[in-house]
């Protein structure tokens, strides 16, 4: 087995770190054009994309190649779906209410306040998080059973993520158009788990940590996949979406019938109807 190859990780890193670096001063620009720094949003999942792009192209000649192609064509495909759902989704819309909340308590300037307060934080997480990706591309052994592993539970959660995510779609489509009368999504995957958006998200993590844990020293990137799973179920996710949701008639009737984050069957007892936003980030 060939060594782990930690100069060339270490300049791949400091790369991945100037790219995402590159990527956000140009999303900071256009938010501050546009007066909407909700378009970070759409940047998460290309940030992502932009690090396992150098990662790959600063691993050639050091990585084993089928571990690299296989994360590169995995967050591509992850990073590139969730972009550019973000971005269809916020067409055409104002600033996205949790910065306008967040941004009205700005001691001074509100850009430089984001800057600070959404920019910076995304950008350090977005690299640790990414951990995986990094060491992954410059792990030296072939693939075995746990990379294997790793794509079946990418494979669950980009099931789940894009399922849950056209279906909230259709159903908020149907609700603008009249064609559905329920106030509630308790259909499909939204009657296993109240969030099937982030729960895909969390396993998609947890495969392409898989994927680099295969080879050494790829399992010593546990936390980044741990942070994605805390930050999801515990933090801006689940937590800030059942917040905003609280006051709506019959939501907690829906809190107690369904699994807050891993799917399960839904208990018994008659669902009430109301309507669901996710916000992201």
């Amino acid at each position: 087995m060939t060594a782990f190859p930690l100069e060339a990780f270490l300049a791949g890193l400091a790369l991945a770190t100037g790219g995402v670096a590159v990527l956000l001063a140009a999303t900071f620009a256009a938010a501050v054009a546009l007066h909407r720094h909700s378009v970070i949003d759409v940047t998460w999942g290309l940030g992502f994309v932009v690090a396992a792009s150098l990662a790959y192209t600063a691993s050639a000649g050091y990585g084993d190649d089928g571990r690299r192609l296989l994360l590169l064509v995995l967050t591509l495909a992850w990073g590139a779906r969730l972009a550019g759902f973000i971005g269809w989704r916020a067409r055409g819309a104002g600033e996205d209410p949790r910065y306008v909340d967040m941004l009205a308590d700005a001691p001074g300037s509100r850009n430089v306040y984001a800057l600070r307060k959404v920019y910076l934080p995304q950008a350090l997480v977005m690299l640790f998080v990414s951990l995986p990706l990094q060491v992954g591309m410059f792990a030296t052994s072939p693939l075995g059973w746990v990379a294997v592993a790793g794509v079946l539970f990418w494979l669950v959660g980009f099931v789940f993520e894009t399922v849950g995510d056209w279906q909230l779609a259709a159903f908020r489509r149907g609700r603008a158009e009249g064609s559905i009368e329920r106030t509630i999504l308790d259909t499909g995957l939204w009657r296993y788990t109240r969030h099937p958006n982030y729960f895909g998200d969390a396993m998609v993590w947890v495969g392409l940590f898989l994927v680099c844990a295969d080879s050494w020293p790829g399992v010593l990137t546990v936390l980044s996949p741990a942070l994605m799973f805390w930050t999801l179920a515990h933090k801006t996710g689940k937590p800030l979406t059942e917040q905003r949701m609280e006051s709506r008639p019959g939501y907690r009737e829906y809190l107690q019938n369904t699994s807050g984050f891993f799917p399960l069957p839904p208990k018994p007892g008659r669902g009430a109807r109301v309507s669901l936003r996710r916000p992201r980030g």
